[in-house]
């Protein structure tokens, strides 16, 4: 992957050419962001203008030999490591011909979405001790063609203790011309001990010029553009995802009109209704749902304090904000995003559906009077 291609993040490909060309490249990265804001993007066109054998001041050839293996993640020099089900496998290797196929179709994928392809129970994956003893084994190697190894850590956080323990003396201590780049979106779950012995680079959500761009080439029709801009959030991850669901917006929207309405009217057995119907949903449904919520309430607040300066929906969303919107005010937004925010993080964790919404219910029955 060639730096023209990662989406964004001008100021980080700066840094990282000045580095190469400098011959001052940092032996331990933390790229930290959300796997959407191209972090493994960056990681990969940074190993390739590394190994490039006719790079220019911008970018890498993309021709050569080197540049071509790492395009097809096959470059001798090239290391990963990732999480993996341990029922399936101890350590990435196994896991390499899905690793490439994934990385190729998208370097833009999260945890979830790995996970889901390499086992359709969906279990959770880790980073094992077993990983850290083959990481060191490949890195004790000499390079095959003679310049840097790379080893590109993806989701580092999910490293085990003794994982990472493992990497410790290595990376204060690496082999000559050995590069590591850790990929993580949880700071606060790295051991402290791996942050320090890292360079960290933040990377920052995507700007909505780009992300605008990215969904054009999607085919996402003008009307619903500035919409789907908005809920992405800089996020190339999330913007897929609501591409996925991008059909069902008119659902989404009727849905999240009917739960308004019955709490605003108290009218209990349609509430009841209401949330037994979306418990029936998918987890996948039901997370969209919520996500949709919350981009509503923020454009409602939006709309009430900027005269729609800043409001980013469809035509059909600002007809029913024309009238809603009023209902969203500075003393239940708080409580109105705390209440979704924690239902999607409970039916991550598998919380019963029903009960879940049914309390979601209730709880916008009280705020939506508290305007």
């Amino acid at each position: 992957m060639q730096f023209s291609e990662v989406i964004g993040l001008d100021e980080q490909k700066v840094a990282l050419r000045s580095e190469v060309l400098n011959d001052t490249i940092g032996h331990a990265k933390l790229f930290l962001g959300n796997a959407g804001h191209g972090g493994l993007s960056l990681a990969l066109a940074f190993s390739q203008f590394i190994f490039c054998k006719e790079r220019n001041e911008k970018d890498s050839c993309g021709k050569c030999a080197s540049c071509l293996k790492v395009k097809s993640l096959q470059h001798p020099d090239l290391h990963f490591s990732f999480p993996v089900v341990q029922t399936l496998g101890r350590t990435s290797d196994p896991f390499l011909q899905d690793w490439r196929e994934q990385v190729v179709s998208s370097a833009y994928f999260s945890l979830n979405e790995w996970i889901r392809r390499i086992d359709d129970k969906e279990r959770n994956a880790i980073i094992s001790a077993e990983e850290s003893q083959e990481i060191l084994k490949k890195l004790s190697l000499k390079s095959f063609e003679g310049g840097y190894k790379v080893m590109i850590i993806w989701m580092a956080e999910e490293m085990n203790a003794t994982c990472a323990n493992k990497l410790l003396k290595i990376l204060e201590e690496p082999t000559r011309d050995t590069v590591f780049i850790l990929l993580a979106e949880q700071f606060e779950q790295l051991l402290t001990t791996i942050v320090s012995r890292t360079q960290t680079t933040r990377i920052p959500r995507i700007d909505a010029d780009h992300v605008r761009e990215f969904l054009r080439g999607k085919g996402v029709k003008q009307d619903n553009l500035e919409a789907l801009v908005s809920r992405a959030e800089g996020d190339l991850v999330l913007a897929n995802e609501l591409l996925d669901v991008q059909g069902d917006q008119a659902g989404l929207r009727e849905q999240f009109v009917q739960l308004m309405r019955v709490c605003y009217k108290k009218d209990v057995l349609n509430m009841l209704d209401w949330a037994e119907n979306t418990a029936a949903g998918s987890r996948e449904r039901q997370k969209s749902f919520i996500e949709y919520a919350l981009h509503m309430f923020r454009q409602s607040l939006l709309k009430n304090y900027t005269q729609d300066q800043l409001t980013r929906v469809s035509s059909e969303e600002e007809q029913f904000l024309s009238n809603f919107s009023k209902f969203i005010t500075g003393n239940n937004i708080f409580d109105f995003t705390k209440t979704f925010n924690d239902a999607h993080y409970h039916l991550e964790r598998n919380a019963n559906p029903k009960i879940l919404f049914t309390s979601v219910c209730f709880k916008v029955m009280r705020y939506i009077h508290h305007a």
